[in-house]
């Protein structure tokens, strides 16, 4: 009779169960670039301080600057590509990520397995990580809490335009499902959105949305402290 062995079945995680974002470890980790090396020994200590220096070719930078960073994935797809030998299929995945603080990136990864192409977007979206302006732009708010944006910005992906107008407190995220991680991990509590054009598509969607954010970037506001002369 055959030997039943209880300790032949090796339990293994699905990828549901696996980390987002396993745990950094900082000492074993050789920079490659300038600006990693300069991230290692300290002299550039914040992520606004290394989009000055240039731009970020590594993500374990980000992982070293901000190692709590929130990660969503917005959208999984099977493609298929079809060529003499016959279908073949693969993932794309696509998620961004965030610190609740003024940064947030999107990016895109292709795979046989989802699981490999999960962490290649989620790479990928730490190297395309903006800076975000923040403040108190609506009439309607007699704050100065960064809680919305300071003026009015619109972004565009394809067909699709979004409009984002700053709104006090209290409102909440008035935008559509599809686009509230965005400002979940940006740090925006208050926010109004119009948009115009197909909404049908995720990526296209959370895509616009980031670039009306990083839009704010090009216009110049003032502090709040500093008088106008």
């Amino acid at each position: 009779m055959p030997v039943e062995r209880k300790d032949s079945k090796i339990k293994r995680r699905s990828p549901k169960e696996r980390s987002l974002n396993p745990e950094f470890d900082r000492d074993s980790w050789v920079p490659k670039t300038n600006l990693g090396r300069k991230v290692k020994s300290g002299e550039i200590s914040s992520l606004d301080e290394a989009f000055k220096f240039g731009v970020i070719m590594e993500p374990q930078i980000v992982d070293f600057l901000i190692p709590d960073i929130k990660i969503k994935v917005i959208d999984v797809k099977k493609t298929t590509r079809v060529t003499r030998a016959g279908r073949h299929f693969s993932f794309r995945v696509s998620a961004i990520v965030g610190d609740g603080n003024g940064h947030v990136g999107i990016g895109t990864g292709k795979n046989l397995e989802r699981f490999t192409a999960q962490e290649k977007a989620i790479q990928n979206a730490k190297l395309k990580m903006v800076s975000v302006k923040s403040g108190s732009g609506s009439w309607e708010s007699n704050t100065f809490d960064d809680n919305s944006i300071p003026f009015r910005t619109v972004g565009k992906c394809s067909s699709l335009r979004v409009e984002l107008l700053p709104a006090p407190k209290g409102v909440g995220l008035a935008v559509s499902d599809t686009i509230k991680p965005v400002f979940e991990l940006v740090g925006i509590s208050n926010i109004w959105s119009k948009t115009r054009g197909a909404t049908d598509t995720k990526l296209n969607f959370v895509k616009a949305a980031i670039d009306a954010l990083s839009n704010l970037n090009k216009i110049k506001s003032l502090n709040k402290k500093e008088d106008v002369e």
